[in-house]
């Protein structure tokens, strides 16, 4: 059996329904409510504190404008308001994962970014329960967390931005190099270990931490483990059996698709399609592509049954790699508007 893994998302405080989806619970509201952004500070008004109260006590329970009206801090009244319209979009759906669609299809102005990613990470732990390959439980983490990309040594490194970020600023150094000095870390060597291999127990009792580097290069592990943790992503959320392969390049005269999995491969890739010129520092941004295809093809847009589609990551000018899972659903060129969660 799998070690579990990503305790810190709370998945353990989610019930699950037949088919392994996310049910919320009390409790990981609680788990919320226990974040910082929301526990009221010591100056705090008493209705603040008691509203805190009355939601830890009860989660669900429905908080009436008056009640946010009375709060001495307008401010606090309005962070209240966010969470309580967020917590109420996600109980309008049946499962985490259908409201992850939902918020993404309606749109997710106003949502804090610290929820999304809260419940992206939930939806990603469900989805590769059960994964016994390491490769694919890290390449998920970039689901999730945004990735600094550094070129060492033939390697092509992902690392944790936060992480590098935290351990650069504490002169926590090591043996590894300059793994990202060129990508923007300060001038000395931040200790991260590559992830060397594809038993998730080491892996597991590291991952709350986010401090392993994946290598995505070519032929390495780390490559494949992003195709898989993509498949696993897209049949859990989407209910569809993909397949994924790494390619290096898109050599198809016929390339009638491709889902950016994030902002900048989107606007290389929607560039290249359309004919247009890309400078080759611009196309050296570009770090994985893959190659979907549907196993069966009942969903897929007729004109597009049987052909593949490419998929690209890239590194900004900065070289951070933001990925935006939330491409696959709407991206994907499937005929129904959702999922059948």
């Amino acid at each position: 059996m799998t070690p579990d893994f990503w305790i810190a998302s709370g998945h353990q405080l989610c019930d699950r329904d037949e088919a392994g989806r996310l049910l919320p619970t009390p409790d990981l509201w609680r788990a919320f409510l226990a974040r910082p952004e929301l526990v009221p500070p010591e100056e705090a008004c008493g209705a603040e504190r008691a509203l805190h109260a009355a939601l830890l006590a009860e989660p669900l329970h429905p908080v009436a404008p008056a009640t946010l009206a009375a709060l001495a801090d307008p401010d606090a009244a309005e962070n209240w308001q966010v969470f309580l319209t967020f917590r109420d979009r996600v109980m309008a759906h049946p499962t985490l994962e259908a409201a992850w669609l939902a918020l993404y299809r309606e749109g997710v102005a106003g949502v804090p970014p610290l929820f999304l990613q809260m419940l992206t990470q939930l939806i990603a732990r469900a989805a590769m329960e059960g994964e016994a390959d390491a490769y694919a439980l890290r390449a998920a983490e970039c689901l999730f967390r945004p990735q600094r990309a550094a070129i060492h040594q033939g390697a092509l490194l992902l690392a944790d931005e936060e992480v590098v970020a935290a351990r650069a600023a504490d002169g926590d150094l090591g043996a590894l190099g300059r793994l990202l000095t060129e990508a923007g870390a300060t001038p000395r060597e931040v200790e991260l270990d590559v992830l060397g291999e594809a038993d998730p127990a080491a892996y597991a009792a590291r991952s709350d931490a986010h401090d392993y580097a994946l290598d995505i290069a070519e032929g390495r592990p780390g490559q494949q483990g992003l195709a898989r943790a993509l498949e696993r992503f897209i049949r859990h959320v989407l209910g569809e059996e993909v397949t994924i392969r790494p390619t290096r390049l898109i050599e198809d005269a016929d390339w009638s698709w491709h889902v950016g999995l994030d902002s900048e491969a989107t606007g290389i890739a929607n560039d290249l399609w359309n004919g247009q010129a890309v400078a080759q520092e611009r196309l050296a941004r570009i770090l994985w592509l893959g190659v979907l295809e549907f196993r069966e093809t009942t969903r897929v847009l007729p004109r597009l049954a049987g052909r593949p589609v490419y998929l690209a990551l890239a590194m900004n000018p900065a070289k951070l790699v933001r990925m935006k899972p939330q491409n696959l659903a709407t991206g994907l060129p499937l005929i129904a508007a959702e999922a059948a969660l």
